[in-house]
């Protein structure tokens, strides 16, 4: 086999694969979408229907006019974008002074306190639960959103600081020496020079913050006791009944929910890409 015939097949292969990868990566939102327009003969019976015929909004026009729980599907939307966009404003906030710190100081531990990071990602959240629960409790903030936030801002915080420190490492230095010679001061120089070279790399870890915190189930089941401040992840759970499961209001309530991750999704991709570019040119 010649080499340009060798180059050819790889390439085919990983086309292929790609395809392989995407498909299963978008079927189980396609499978999702389309049960929520599928009349329930549709959605229990045997035979493959790929497509409802013909689409119903039953599920859809329940999900908004009866709501969940005797709540309104609003207010669990409302209870989750105002947690996820707390949590993301907040912890955006934290991750990018404490990044700031450690790739541009020099302090004892520093290495340590790295390394700390990448554990605490590795601490399963059940084993978080009791001892969070505990604090919150004794802190007054049980059954309320702030301690939801707080609770998610410490959950994406390693990861975020992780990442934005790769961000402010990449920045050249001799650009806030620069700043420094014209006579602009400490807070100056951070907000006009670095803030701008390192806003990408903050759009990128707050999608991550975002999506983390919009699907956070375990938490917000735990310290949440009135229903109608759970969020939409807890939400769903009460279409799961003892005896029956309702799939059609599931996933009329789970295509609703994605929609605002889909919206924020759009609104930052840009300076996503460019992020993530701008993360992997130094490490």
């Amino acid at each position: 086999m010649s080499p340009l015939a060798r180059r050819r097949l790889g390439r085919a292969a990983l086309n292929a694969a790609g395809v392989v990868v995407f498909l299963f990566a978008v079927f189980p939102v396609y499978w999702m979408v389309t049960t929520a327009f599928k009349p329930n003969d549709q959605i229990f019976t045997t035979s493959f229907i790929p497509f409802p015929s013909p689409p119903s909004m039953d599920h859809i026009s329940r999900v908004f006019t009866k709501g969940v729980a005797g709540h309104s599907i609003w207010q669990y939307l409302f209870n989750s974008t105002l947690v996820a966009l707390s949590a993301v404003v907040l912890g955006a906030v934290f991750a990018l002074l404490a990044a700031t710190a450690v790739a541009r100081f020099r302090f004892r531990f520093r290495t340590s306190f790295l390394i700390l990071l990448l554990i605490v990602q590795m601490v399963p959240a059940e084993a978080l639960l009791i001892p969070l629960f505990t604090m919150v409790k004794r802190l007054g903030l049980y059954d309320q959103l702030l301690g939801l936030i707080i609770i998610n801002v410490g959950l994406t915080l390693p990861f975020s600081v992780w990442m934005l420190r790769t961000f402010v490492a990449a920045v050249p230095k001799e650009l806030e020496e620069a700043s420094w010679i014209d006579g602009a001061g400490r807070f100056t120089t951070f907000w006009r020079v670095l803030f701008p070279l390192v806003a990408p790399g903050l759009v990128a870890t707050s999608i991550f913050a975002f999506i983390t915190t919009w699907n956070e189930f375990v938490y917000a089941l735990t310290l949440i006791g009135d229903q109608g401040k759970y969020t939409m992840p807890v939400a769903l759970q009460f279409f799961v009944g003892q005896r029956s499961t309702d799939w059609g209001g599931i996933m009329a309530a789970s295509t609703l929910m994605t929609i605002p991750v889909l919206v924020f999704f759009l609104l930052v991709q840009r300076r996503m890409v460019s992020g993530l570019v701008a993360g992997a040119v130094k490490g």
